[in-house]
């Protein structure tokens, strides 16, 4: 004969608060094992907390240099959206060139790379693609200008959109994307951004 059984099971602490009702029924004698899926609050930059606080630059770095697989665009928008640097966390990673922007590497393993972009007024990328991996693009101080463009069979590359990007903001590429990234001439000052790869 079955018995019937409830249990009431609720989770909080560092862990988004689920409370579940579970409706289960056993044969006596038989062994049953319950198990949870606990989803991370959609605060959490590592699925570990829900604390409402950023990840800093040195809390970021440990995150990425501790994935052995390549992010997803999503988790690398979610890591960057939590994160909040201070100028003095950066300083080792600013500087600006005269003729190009500058790439500085803050790290990178075998999965994904963080860098930190310098880029003085009218300096952009070259229009280009990310040849199979993604990346996301968080403004930290200044505009930047991202030119979508799309391919066409027949007619070759053609221009898509244009958008203005202030602090705080994010843009990524996906697979499929082609753009260029820059700092608008009439913006008169520079852009620094974080970017992630994977």
């Amino acid at each position: 004969m079955a018995a019937d059984y409830k249990a009431d099971l609720e989770f909080g602490s560092d862990i988004q608060e689920r409370r579940s009702n579970i409706s289960f029924n056993v044969i006596p004698g038989e062994r049953i094992t319950l198990a949870t899926q606990i989803e991370p609050s959609a605060n959490s930059a590592t699925g570990n907390c829900s604390s409402n606080r950023k990840l800093s630059l040195s809390e970021l770095v440990e995150v990425l240099t501790a994935q052995t697989t390549p992010p997803s665009l999503k988790q690398l928008y979610d890591w960057l959206e939590n994160a909040s640097f201070s100028e003095a966390e950066l300083q080792g990673y600013v500087g600006f060139k005269d003729r190009t922007y500058w790439r500085h590497l803050v790290c990178r393993n075998e999965s994904v790379e963080m860098l930190v972009l310098c880029w003085r007024p009218g300096q952009r990328t070259v229009i280009h693609d990310h040849n199979g991996s993604v990346g996301a693009v968080l403004v930290q101080s200044g505009v930047l200008w991202e030119t979508t463009f799309k391919f066409d069979e027949e007619r070759g590359l053609r221009y898509k959109a244009v958008s203005e990007y202030q602090p705080g903001a994010l843009t990524g590429a996906d697979v499929p994307d082609i753009h260029q990234l820059g700092n608008p001439d009439v913006s008169e000052k520079n852009l620094v951004t974080i970017q992630a790869t994977s």
